[in-house]
Parts: C-alpha cells; sequence; structure tokens
C-alpha cells in the first residue's frame, strides 16, 4: 500500500516524519528521465552516455608493433644475422612480404608487415649497414594483436563519461554520441534577512551563502543552474519569483520550508499548483524538507540553515540529478571506516554527523549545530546513524558518505 501523501502544515495535517529511504522514492518518482540529445564528441566530458555504442572497428586495426625495433620471421638466436629490407613507421606500413633471413626496421605502432611473426626490440640487436645481428633472446613477440583491446561491435554501456570514456568512443571511430540533455535547476533563496555578498548588511541581516553551494553541487553534477533573485517574505515576491523558475527541470529553494509565520514556500507553491509529495522527513540536520511538482518540474524545498541545506542537497538534490541523466544507482555511495571515538545510541531521526576520514579512520565534529559552516568545510565526510542506531565504541565498522 503507497504510504498517504503529506502535503504540509495544517492543523488538519500534522505532517508525520517519513523515512529518508522514502523520501527519496518519492522525489525519484516526481522526475522522470531526461530526453536524449546527440552531441559532438568533444564536448560530451562528463555528459551521461543514454544508449550503448557500438565500435566500428577493431582495435588495433592490425596486429601492429609494440616495440621499437626489428620484424622478422621465427624465433631468432643470438648470433643470428638477416638483411633488412625495409622500414615501417606508424602511418607507413611496408607493403613488401618479408621472407627468410629478412627483417624490417620497424617503429611502435606501425602494421607488422606480411611474413613476420615478431618483433626483435632493437636494445637485442647490433646493426652493421644494412644487415643486423641478434645479440639476446626476446622474451615474447612484441605484437599487438589486432582487435587485443577491442573488436567491431564492442560495447560500451551506459555511464557517465570521464575523459578515459571518451578516448575510447573516438578509438571505436565514433564521432558525436547520444546524452541525456543537462537538468536545468531554479534556485531560489528566501527571506528578507538575506542580502548578496559584497552588499552592506543591516545589523539584523546575514549574506546569503546556501544558493552558491547549491549552484556549485548542481553544476558539478551536470546541471545547468539558473541563480533567480532573492526571494522575500511575502506571497507577491514569492510568486513573482516562482514565475521566473517557469521552463526548469527541477526548482530547488532554500528557507521558509518550516511552520513559522513567514514561512511562505509551501502554502505560496500550493496557490500556484504544486502536487506536494511531501514534507518534513525524519532527518537530522534537515526535517523540514518538502518536495513535490510545480510547473512541470520537480519542486525541493531544503531548509535555510546552512548546513541543514547543504547536507539536504547531498543527500537529495544530486540524486535526483543522477535520475534524471539516466544514472541507474542515485543514491549516494556509502563507504566503510573504522570509528575513532564513541558514540552514543541515535534517536528517532537518521543523523547525518559531519566528520573527517583520515586513513581509514573517521571521527565526527564535536559541535554537530546546524548553522557551522566552518564545521562542513572541514568536514570530508557524513557519518550515517540510522534511526535508532545503538551505541557505538572506538573501532567499530560504521558507514559514511564522502563529501
Amino acid at each position: 500500500m503507497t504510504p498517504p501523501v503529506d502535503t504540509g502544515p495544517g492543523p488538519a495535517n500534522p505532517g508525520k516524519l517519513i523515512p529518508v529511504e522514502e523520501a527519496m522514492a518519492r522525489l525519484l518518482a516526481l522526475a522522470p528521465a531526461l530526453p536524449v540529445e546527440t552531441v559532438p564528441l568533444a564536448g560530451a566530458r562528463d555528459r551521461w552516455l543514454a544508449e550503448p555504442l557500438r565500435a566500428h572497428r577493431d582495435q588495433p586495426p592490425f596486429d601492429a608493433s609494440a616495440m621499437d625495433g626489428y620484424a622478422l620471421q621465427g624465433t631468432p638466436e643470438p648470433g643470428e644475422t638477416f638483411r633488412v629490407i625495409g622500414e615501417a613507421g606508424a602511418g607507413h606500413a611496408f607493403t613488401g612480404v618479408i621472407g627468410e633471413g629478412q627483417t624490417v626496421r620497424i617503429f611502435t605502432g606501425a602494421p607488422v608487415p606480411d611474413g613476420a611473426s615478431r618483433v626483435v626490440i632493437q636494445e637485442n640487436t647490433a646493426r652493421d649497414g644494412e644487415f643486423i645481428t641478434i645479440t639476446d633472446r626476446d622474451s615474447g613477440t612484441n605484437i599487438r594483436s589486432r582487435g587485443q583491446d577491442f573488436r567491431i561491435g564492442s560495447e560500451l554501456a551506459p555511464r557517465r563519461l570521464r575523459p578515459s570514456d571518451l578516448a575510447l568512443i573516438a578509438a571505436m571511430n565514433i564521432a558525436t554520441v547520444p546524452v541525456r540533455r543537462r537538468p536545468v535547476v531554479a534556485v531560489i533563496s528566501t527571506g528578507d534577512e538575506l542580502v548578496m555578498p559584497g552588499e552592506d548588511p543591516r545589523p539584523d541581516q546575514i549574506i546569503a551563502s546556501n544558493s552558491f553551494a547549491i549552484k556549485a553541487m548542481a553544476e558539478a553534477e551536470g546541471a545547468e543552474v539558473r541563480l533567480l533573485p532573492i526571494a522575500r517574505d511575502t506571497e507577491s515576491a514569492l510568486k513573482a519569483v516562482f514565475e521566473l523558475a517557469r521552463g526548469a527541470d527541477v526548482i530547488v529553494t532554500s528557507g521558509g520550508a518550516s511552520v513559522g509565520d513567514h514561512d511562505l514556500v509551501a502554502p505560496v507553491a500550493k496557490s500556484l499548483g504544486m502536487e506536494a509529495a511531501f514534507w518534513k522527513i525524519a532527518l537530522r540536520p534537515g526535517k523540514p524538507l518538502m518536495a513535490g511538482r510545480l510547473f512541470g518540474a520537480a519542486l525541493l524545498g531544503l531548509p535555510g540553515n546552512p548546513v541543514s541545506s547543504i547536507i539536504c542537497a547531498e543527500l537529495f538534490l544530486l540524486p535526483l540529478l543522477r535520475h534524471m541523466q539516466g544514472d541507474p544507482a542515485p543514491a549516494p555511495r556509502l563507504q566503510d571506516a573504522r570509528l575513532g571515538v564513541d558514540l552514543p545510541a541515535n534517536g528517532p531521526r537518521s543523523h547525518y554527523m559531519r566528520a573527517r576520514v583520515d586513513a581509514g579512520v573517521i571521527t565526527p565534529f564535536g559541535s554537530q549545530d546546524s548553522a557551522l559552516l566552518s564545521v562542513l568545510s572541514e568536514a570530508n565526510a557524513l557519518l550515517v546513524r540510522p534511526v535508532g542506531d545503538p551505541a557505538r565504541a572506538t573501532g567499530e565498522t560504521v558507514r559514511y558518505i564522502p563529501i
């Protein structure tokens, strides 16, 4: 049975906390995979390959020399002499046939001439005019066989394309690739207390910081980001900024998602037609997280506290973007480490503790206050404490998410 949808704050809807895993499933269901577009290979770095690619040729496309040396027949012994009848270089094949007692000077990457069965490295030969003498035995043939790397029809499965993948695709003789369109993310910070960096804030104002981290995180995950103006704490101001988000695939708000008198994101989004998916999850930090669909886009309402906002973006926004681009396993990748301190039992919410991992040992910071950006800046991991996790002793294996 599908759990009831939690539509947000209100007397008739207390907003039960839902587990992190359920929130993730509901969030991913809001956004299908993005459409496919074809781009030049040179512009495909970090894009998600949408369909398998198949090689158009063998690699190498011919038997190729693995070393600089001499191509010849058989297994020569030290002291044998051969006459040099030509030369083969990369892109310059020797077109004749090597017979008994003959050799061709050959360079790395050159096609092995007909009649040759090995390449003797030049260090194991001595040359005198048009003759060479074998001075030592080789350990192998020093030939890379045709198709040793891959064959015509060999497949590259969908993935996020790294530089090495682009080299492989190029070697397959493929010039354009089908990739998922980049998700467009509109980022909205809310609150009368916010001013932009570089402005002169009043004593009761703070600098807007969340949106810059969210923008950078989304762009690193392949998104195109529109940083929208700060939405002030009035319905009209928030509606106006929401209208600017039309056309985006994902709308991310920061702040205004709780239940205070000035927390307007949920009611204003509903007035504009938001279909709610959930509101409030069993998570620390980040309890007042909300999600839904608005203007045909996935809407993710992040908390306003800087650390809560950034950690929720790590846990939910980035998997959403990976999912939209075709990642079959978009959830954060958990790793194991040994605990560096004793920890008390965890409570009724999953706790993602800022921590540092060093040489396989993870140590959470003493303060986990959700307003301390300096602590988050020093952290390189989130120590994951599941709901009801028992007390843990130093040296126990625990799970974490690298950040």
